[in-house]
């Protein structure tokens, strides 16, 4: 995107933010902090705005081949430093982990009504260590994901008949690994589904649609709040209006349902032995109506919208290598011989788990991780990080790396055979659920969500495309958000298998 593109597009917010910087030039050009990482040269006022364009994954990548693995960027006032290697990633995920892990809360979530409750959002706190050992105990420990297996096959296998009725008929796999996905997360949650895969009537249309408004305004990148802060209040795009608006519709889907759990826990005949979902301990707890709904939409959101994406380019991939596609048909023959799939039985699925790992290195569901802040000024691989810049991983630009993968661009889940990398955090050439205290606490149950979807569809149906499409013909162009979705929806025709 050039400047006459940006002024063209962003006309109305620029003009009226150029006036008050320049009404304020003092406050928005404070003195310049030496020793910052290199980067790409900048304008006056809007620094790089006009570079960043609608996939600043890709821009970003592009600038680090030119200005090295930690680079600088001005965003309007606002410091963007940019780590592109395992190296960076590992300074700032681990070495420098507590000076850099607080956050920048996106215009979406400022609301005085969700940041005091928030996972993601809060700073290492107290009440973030709280939140986040209730949900490691409860919902992601080894002990829960073992205790959900059962709840996890009944939605697939809600999934499979849905799939088996509408043989022939064409699907949207976002709308319908979406659905499966968030009852399972709402039944571990509130104890029932919220959704309906075979919504003839559109019972449900509003709170999907609301669903995945919040999504879309959680992952706008253009908010000229965020860059000159003096703008913040006015919320000239309305993100933060947007959002509040389809979050309360979101939240009073389901407030008869605490209000029903909260009478429950309250009596006296009540005992924890009676829980029946994780609301019952938040409850048991103490938590507010506030406090259930930031914390379980966050919940909702992180364990659905990222792992949707995961599933659906990894269905991509298969359908465009059917090499692939067989090599993992006969594992799983071989290897799942009951009508349900175990853990034991996922664990000898070596072929599919390097599939999956090749998926995750290619299109990493969050390319950028979530963005960190800088707590304090810090030295990062001998350069200043100042207190309060704004700092992402550049994921997806080091799956894409020749530096540090041979043959980058081509899909070949093989490399991960003999390899002893994973994604657990560990290894920063392959981190797409982040690493150190800020690391995803949902990559168990992601993880086997997305294992287990697959080797079901995998098992049950042929696939193919609508219209006799060609496979080596399929879009696999990304759209940037919150989670990196396929700008083309995969749409797909399921068949039963004759051996089923």
């Amino acid at each position: 995107m050039d400047l006459t593109t940006f002024l063209n597009l962003y006309s109305p917010p620029f003009l009226l933010s150029t006036i008050f910087i320049i009404l304020l030039t003092k406050l928005f050009f404070p003195k310049s902090t030496k020793n910052l990482p290199p980067g790409p040269p900048c304008l006056p006022v809007i620094g790089n705005l006009h570079q960043v364009g609608a996939k600043p994954h890709v821009s970003m990548a592009n600038f680090a081949r030119e200005h090295g693995p930690l680079m600088s960027l001005h965003l309007g006032n606002q410091l963007l430093v940019v780590a592109s290697s395992p190296e960076a990633a590992k300074e700032i995920l681990k070495t420098q982990d507590q000076l850099l892990s607080a956050r920048i809360v996106p215009m979406a979530f400022k609301h005085a009504q969700l940041l005091p409750y928030s996972l993601v959002w809060s700073d290492c706190d107290q009440t973030w260590k709280n939140l986040r050992a209730l949900c490691r105990t409860e919902i992601f420990s080894p002990k829960a994901i073992e205790a959900q297996s059962r709840l996890r096959n009944e939605k697939i296998s809600q999934l499979v008949d849905f799939l088996r009725k509408k043989q022939g008929e064409v699907i949207d796999i976002e709308d319908v690994v979406f659905t499966t996905l968030l009852n399972t997360m709402s039944s571990i949650i509130l104890g029932k589904d919220v959704l309906l895969l075979n919504d003839e009537h559109g019972t449900c249309d509003r709170l999907k649609e609301s669903i995945h408004k919040s999504i879309d305004y959680s992952g706008r990148i253009i908010d000229f709040g965020s860059f000159y802060p003096m703008l913040e209040r006015f919320d000239l795009h309305g993100i933060r209006r947007g959002n509040v608006k389809h979050l309360n519709i979101v939240f009073d889907h389901w407030k008869e349902i605490i209000e029903e759990r909260r009478s429950q826990v309250n009596s006296s005949s009540w005992s924890s032995e009676k829980a029946q979902s994780f609301l019952d301990r938040l409850l048991e707890n103490g938590f507010s109506n506030n406090q259930i709904n930031e914390f379980i939409t966050e919940l909702f959101l992180a364990g659905t919208n990222t792992t949707t994406s995961t599933v659906t380019w990894a269905m991509s991939e298969l359908v465009r290598h059917q090499e692939v596609m067989s090599r993992i048909e006969e594992e799983v023959k071989k290897e799942i011989n009951s009508d349900e799939i175990t853990s034991f039985q996922l664990s000898k699925l070596t072929y599919l788990q390097a599939f999956i790992k090749e998926s995750f290195r290619l299109h990493p569901a969050v390319p950028f991780l979530i963005p960190h802040r800088a707590g304090e000024t810090c030295e990062v691989m001998n350069y200043t990080i100042p207190k309060n810049a704004k700092i992402i991983v550049n994921v997806w630009a080091m799956g894409q790396d020749p530096n540090i993968w041979d043959e980058p661009l081509s899909f070949k889940p093989e490399r991960f055979m003999e390899s002893k990398l994973d994604f657990k955090g560990q290894n920063f050439e392959l981190i797409p659920f982040g690493s150190g205290r800020r690391m995803c606490p949902g990559l168990p149950s992601g993880a086997r969500s997305v294992e287990l979807i697959l080797a079901s569809l995998i098992r049950e149906f042929d696939w193919e495309l609508p219209n006799g499409e060609d496979p080596l013909k399929l879009d696999m162009n990304g759209k940037f958000g919150i989670a990196l979705k396929r700008e083309v929806p995969l749409k797909l025709i399921f068949k039963q298998k004759k051996a089923y």
